[in-house]
């Protein structure tokens, strides 16, 4: 029972009647203790704002599940096991709002998985869009070289960066495969996954592509997750490859050469990512990520006041 009493030991009847006196003729003792102790409860309010703005915002979400009727191709989409969706304008919001997207009318929902919520730092989406350009023929997927579509690839993004960087948004490198393309004939499914780097980012993102080809266009779904989800978002692809169902009439098998338009594309074409040109179908995380750092810098700020006395400007 002795060790207890010698924390207090510095608590004479003089410090007591004068604290302040005490502090400052101790202050080099007193000073780190006060400040890792302000420090401690500052960061510690911060999270707890935080905690709280995350939860506020995934709580206003209204995800659904089940069959959704989808608002172009013609088509429904079965959410899959282990899946929650959210249609278009919550959608836009999480892709816009939340994570600094660049604005993209043609964004139709997300599916999001059941144990993630949208602002966790381990969160990922697929993404669902419809791209209404005809019926693109399958001729070439044997006769692909990959290789060089990566090469095109790479090229492509580049240049594209110019735009992007005048839109006020940070360049993208596109880092190269995450996974093989692969087109399955008999489902008329095209899937592969590109590896990017945004800016300066330490996190590379991972672009998942599921492509389903129907009559008179096709169903674009990407996963939007940093590379350390990749596992994860491999181990699901064979649920989602399976939940977009073209309706009868509007099927790859339904194509009529006489009334039907043919798409400029061929598969080596929806690989290359010719359609993607837009900048809204790359998703960047940085806002988030910036979100989450407001923690730890808002508490740097709190000390270097401390120690300085002046206030930031601006």
């Amino acid at each position: 029972m002795g060790e207890p009493r010698k924390l207090f030991d510095f608590l004479t009847p003089e410090v007591i009647r004068n604290p302040i006196k005490y502090m400052l003729m101790n202050i080099t003792k007193v000073l780190p203790g006060l400040l890792l102790w302000l420090f401690a409860t500052h960061v510690s309010a911060q999270e707890d704002t935080l905690n709280l703005n995350f939860d506020e915002v995934e709580s206003s979400l209204h995800y659904e599940n089940g069959t959704i009727e989808l608002e172009a191709g013609n088509a429904k989409l079965h959410v899959p096991e282990g899946f929650r969706y959210l249609d278009s304008d919550q959608a836009r919001y999480v892709l816009e709002e939340l994570w600094g997207n660049p604005p993209d009318s043609s964004v139709l929902g997300l599916l999001v998985p059941e144990n993630r919520g949208v602002l966790e730092s381990n969160s990922w989406v697929f993404n669902i869009s419809y791209e209404e350009m005809g019926y693109v023929k399958d001729d070439d997927a044997d006769d692909i070289d990959y290789d060089d579509l990566l090469q095109d690839g790479q090229k492509e993004m580049t240049e594209a960066n110019t735009d992007r960087i005048k839109q006020g948004y940070p360049p993208i490198r596109f880092i190269g495969w995450a996974s093989t393309p692969y087109y399955d004939k008999d489902k008329k499914v095209l899937h592969w996954a590109k590896e990017f780097k945004f800016g300066d980012d330490s996190l590379n993102t991972l672009n998942y592509n599921l492509r389903v080809l129907g009559r008179k266009g096709v169903f674009i779904l990407n996963a939007i997750s940093s590379m350390e989800e990749l596992p994860e978002v491999k181990s699901n692809i064979s649920k989602v490859l399976g939940s977009i169902e073209f309706k009868p009439g509007s099927q790859y098998a339904d194509f009529d050469p006489k009334l039907d338009e043919v798409a400029a594309w061929t598969i080596g074409g929806l690989v290359a990512g010719k359609v993607l040109a837009k900048v809204g179908f790359f998703a960047l995380i940085l806002k988030f990520w910036k979100l989450i750092a407001l923690g730890a810098a808002g508490a740097g700020a709190f000390i270097w006041k401390m120690y300085t006395g002046k206030k930031n400007e601006g």
